[in-house]
């Protein structure tokens, strides 16, 4: 049996999605900005995906932008916004759980003499209201908070802080990096005070190369990408259209049945927490109850190795993350976990196990089936 338990690094793709960007590449192949009748086709399609996001989100299609993913979004609306509005105030604020292309973008802009506040999170990895409340100055342009984490799951307070963020400034943009988040929840930008949203298509069983950024028409923003002046001249390329089709069509089909889905996810949430709360010495990080993400459980194994631990389960064909996929391949302490207050000892025994709408209560039953034979047999070794 092979068992896909990292869905927060990416999401295996729907057939229905890539039968279409097939037929897209091979037949419909057109450049969306060409004047003649594959153009015209190609044009349709983008119409159709803008279509499909507006309104799910409940905005208009002028105010969705296609981008390759949700770093580009998160660096689009973060450089953007903070170039375009620099003569109000150089102050933007930001969590220290964010994901990096939040904080790397945002470690730039200091470089060019922007100045950042980094909120801490409590234990549950989660911000304070009157954090946020503090942290905003008469300087203060933006504030990027993410919608769930993507290491533990937790949930930020969006609506309370996007209310607080404009009461106590209405000029202030309110960025929500949204690429955990979406599709897991409905999320109405206007109705929560939020300027702009990223997302990321291949979260979502969509693929992988694209993603949107909702930016309100409201917001002055500068674009980071130049040439053809496509999308408004906000990001400029010659346009993914077989992917921003695809990208579609998978939100038609998540958003189709997400209210099942989603409790369903939470029963196999429990169900794992539960069964892994039986092993000895181990630590769920985060909300384990319906107050954090459907999809995501943190686990932390004392005195085991994450690298051990991940390469333990690939044997018996289980994959996991031992961490956010962004940086995984560069082996260092979670910032989230950390900022956390997660104590020294487990920071290296964390691993994060994410489920998706192919995942099944058989394939759970079976990875912790693994974990009980495995763990006490990891730990054996470790101390010898």
């Amino acid at each position: 049996m092979e068992v896909y338990l990292d869905n927060s690094a990416t999401t295996r793709c729907f057939d229905e999605v890539a039968a279409l960007m097939a037929q897209i590449m091979c037949e419909d192949y057109g450049n969306s900005s060409s004047l003649h009748r594959k153009g015209v086709q190609a044009e349709k399609y983008i119409r159709y995906a803008k279509d499909v996001i507006a309104r799910n989100l409940k905005v208009n299609e002028k105010e969705i932008f296609f981008t390759s993913g949700g770093t580009e979004a998160d660096n689009l609306a973060i450089r953007g916004c903070a170039h375009a509005n620099c003569r109000s105030g150089r102050h933007l604020i930001t969590t220290q759980i964010e994901h990096p292309a939040v904080l790397q973008t945002m470690k730039h802009l200091e470089e060019e003499g922007f100045r950042v506040t980094y909120l801490p999170v409590d234990k549950k990895g989660c911000i304070r209201l009157e954090d946020l409340e503090r942290a905003v100055t008469g300087e203060t342009i933006l504030v990027s908070i993410m919608h769930t984490n993507n290491e533990v799951g937790s949930l930020q307070p969006v609506a309370e802080a996007g209310a607080l963020i404009k009461r106590m400034d209405p000029r202030i943009l309110f960025h929500v990096d949204a690429v955990q988040g979406y599709g897991k929840f409905r999320i109405y930008p206007k109705r929560l005070k939020i300027d702009l949203l990223s997302v990321s298509g291949h979260k979502i069983h969509g693929p992988k190369g694209v993603g949107f950024l909702y930016i309100d028409e409201k917001v002055k923003i500068k674009p980071i990408i130049f040439g053809g002046g496509q999308q408004n001249g906000i990001r400029s390329g010659t346009e993914n259209v077989p992917a921003a089709a695809g990208l579609a069509r998978a939100i038609e089909m998540v958003y189709g049945n997400l209210d099942q889905e989603v409790e369903r996810l939470y029963q196999m949430k429990k169900a794992f927490v539960e069964g892994v709360g039986k092993i000895d010495n181990v630590v769920v990080n985060g909300h384990c109850d319906g107050t954090g993400a459907p999809h995501v459980v943190s686990v932390s194994f004392r005195g085991v190795r994450s690298e051990v631990l991940l390469h333990a389960l690939e044997e018996k064909d289980i994959y996991v993350s031992a961490g956010s996929a962004c940086s995984a391949r560069k082996p260092q302490p979670s910032a989230t976990l950390k900022a956390m207050g997660i104590e020294q000892g487990l920071l290296g025994s964390t691993i994060r196990f994410s489920f998706s709408v192919f995942t099944t209560m058989e394939e759970i039953n079976y990875t912790l089936q693994t974990l009980y034979d495995i763990i006490p047999m990891l730990r054996k070794y470790t101390r010898r």
